[in-house]
């Protein structure tokens, strides 16, 4: 079954060149002009994929990214211009999952659909039942459960890969770019505004205070650890 994409930019041409880029790869696409536009189709619509662009009338991307979050996890690609990292970062804390900065190639754009598409399910359940257990944190990676202090937690499939990754490494100070490049896959290494807004959803999640982590512990200037 066919991937359909809702592609929302007040440029015409911007929308044809994803769009006919899109159909040429077998991806059904739908466009629209603006954000409330996208929102009427996103009502009605079955939609697999958002790529929404920031900067337009009516309503923007940041607001429709918002308003589709209220009820919907569908991946979401914010389309940004050059020097926006403020964007960028308030796109990741509304729930958009990537980001493509214009202007931007066909090899990127497909490579970024792939990636989020691919990071949207969940990995294949392990075999042998699988638990982790660090501290007052359990995991069981057959079923996509994790537990803190005896309460069930929900997290999205990124969300869950990355726990498990800093859990495996319990103690190990793991560089941005490794744990870019573990988690989100090798298309990955320099965005490290994803690990900000990320570290923050799971210190909220896992942490008896986000503000003063001991689990999730920042290494300035390196990366991150997993306290032991």
């Amino acid at each position: 079954m066919s991937i359909t994409v809702l592609v929302v930019d007040d440029e015409k041409s911007l929308r044809d060149f994803v769009r006919r880029n899109l159909e040429a790869r077998g991806y059904k696409a739908i466009c629209a002009a603006n954000g409330l536009e996208a929102l009427a189709i996103f009502e009605h619509e079955h939609i697999d994929l958002a790529i929404l662009d920031i900067m337009m009338p009516h309503m923007d991307g940041l607001e429709a990214t918002r308003r589709m979050r209220e009820s919907s996890t569908v991946p979401i690609i914010i389309l940004t211009a050059m020097g926006e990292e403020t964007d960028k970062v308030r796109a990741f804390d509304l729930g958009a999952d990537d980001y493509l900065t214009k202007p931007f190639g066909v090899g990127e754009l497909m490579g970024r659909i792939k990636a989020v598409m691919r990071r949207a399910q969940w990995a294949e359940p392990s075999p042998n039942r699988e638990r982790i257990s660090r501290g007052e944190i359990n995991v069981d990676l057959a079923r996509h459960e994790v537990s803190v202090r005896g309460r069930s937690v929900g997290l999205t499939p990124i969300e869950f890969d990355l726990l498990v990754h800093l859990m495996r490494h319990a103690g190990k100070v793991l560089s941005h770019h490794d744990i870019l490049r573990s988690v989100w896959g090798p298309e990955y290494g320099n965005e490290v505004e994803y690990l900000r807004v990320y570290m923050g959803r799971l210190r909220q999640r896992i942490e008896p205070d986000p503000l003063k982590p001991c689990y999730i512990l920042t290494e300035r200037g390196v990366g991150y650890r997993f306290g032991e």
